[in-house]
């Protein structure tokens, strides 16, 4: 008897997560100096990590002996003051993935579904499949998603929709009085899941609170990774009504966030320039490889997240062409766009580079 006879049925189809090339693996395999490399593939910060969130993890990791605090205290405060909601609204995750995992945990089974986009984040489907749920994939109108149809796929048998603004792998979002129809109509036995890992690109993303407020059935979700450049300390936190996140907390593990990530969030958040900078020059970003992409007749998705999808002909192709040349992007077939790649806004010398680069690879 070996280990997967012993292993649950489900574990066996799951689809496994492939994540963009770290350059030290690319160097590697195709025998690049990592130095020549750039990586455009996981929508991460060009910019780096907050200073400020840099200082304070420093400062912590002369008391790596300790165990963090198990319920991050400090952070749901500092969330709380910035949100004006209670701390007991707050639920804080090993990066907004985790949250998903534990909204699974929480409400997902045998016989339930969940809606979704598609294409979407692909996590949504993973956690769904992990649970033994069914994932019910409606296809986007417009690059955006179709809330219209997305509500009339809901069944008796659904427990969460899942709404990504802006949308990963699209950079596309729906508008806030989109979302507020749309969470208003939703049944009682319906979960709203918005989530909002690009929100602080956008220069007035939608305030969820209100629906909060009104006792909507929503949970927001939000990480440190991109705007804050934390990437690599994997923090997020989930925000909505005590009830749900008093039910995500009883399913979290003990110390599942680190002490680094925790202070180092706590100080992003007084990173206000920072912040906003890397909005700025993320819309100049954006602006230099549409334009770029014009130049050289290739279509685009209009985005408004830190990425951008081009359609190249044939991704893998260019993909794989880009790469051999030190720049890594993200294919996108799995999402099922086999004629697209997805490239992170870079900085400006990063963007020209990766053009360049695109007009050689044709």
């Amino acid at each position: 008897m070996n280990f997967q006879s012993l292993a649950r049925p489900a574990v066996l189809t799951q689809p496994v997560y492939e994540p963009g090339k770290p350059i030290e693996y690319v160097a590697r395999e195709l025998g690049l100096d990592p130095a020549g490399i750039i990586k455009l593939a996981s929508n991460e910060n060009p910019f780096g990590p907050s200073p400020l969130a840099v200082a304070a993890a420093r400062q912590a990791l002369a008391h790596g002996e300790l165990y963090p605090d198990g319920g991050c205290f400090e952070l749901r405060q500092k969330l709380a003051a910035e949100w004006k909601l209670g701390p007991d609204q707050f639920v804080i995750g090993n990066g907004s993935n985790e949250l998903i995992e534990l909204l699974g945990h929480v409400f997902l089974g045998p016989g339930d579904e969940v809606v979704m986009g598609a294409p979407a984040f692909v996590v949504y489907k993973l956690v769904t499949l992990l649970f033994g749920a069914k994932a019910v994939e409606v296809p986007l109108r417009e690059w955006r998603h179709d809330l219209d149809a997305m509500a009339r796929a809901i069944t008796p048998a659904t427990k969460l929709v899942c709404v990504c603004t802006p949308n990963n792998p699209t950079g596309t979002a729906n508008t806030g009085a989109e979302l507020f129809a749309f969470v208003r109509a939703l049944p009682a036995h319906v979960i709203a899941v918005i989530d909002e890992a690009y929100a602080e690109f956008l220069e007035n993303p939608p305030d969820l609170r209100p629906l909060i407020a009104e006792g909507r059935k929503v949970v927001g979700l939000r990480t440190f990774s991109k705007i804050y450049g934390l990437a690599s300390l994997r923090i997020g936190y989930g925000y909505g009504s005590p009830e749900v996140c008093a039910l995500l907390n009883r399913v979290r593990q003990p110390f599942n966030v680190n002490a680094i990530a925790q202070v180092a969030a706590l100080a992003a958040l007084d990173d206000r320039e920072f912040a906003a900078r890397c909005a700025r020059d993320n819309r100049a970003g954006l602006r230099q490889l549409e334009d770029g992409c014009r130049r050289l007749g290739l279509e685009t998705v209009p985005s408004v997240a830190n990425f951008l999808l081009i359609r190249v002909g044939d991704g893998g192709r260019v993909f794989d062409a880009l790469q051999r040349r030190g720049v890594i992007v993200r294919p996108v077939k799995s999402y099922g766009l086999p004629e697209w790649i997805r490239v992170t806004v870079g900085s400006a010398e990063q963007n020209e580079r990766v053009l360049r680069e695109l007009a050689a690879c044709r």
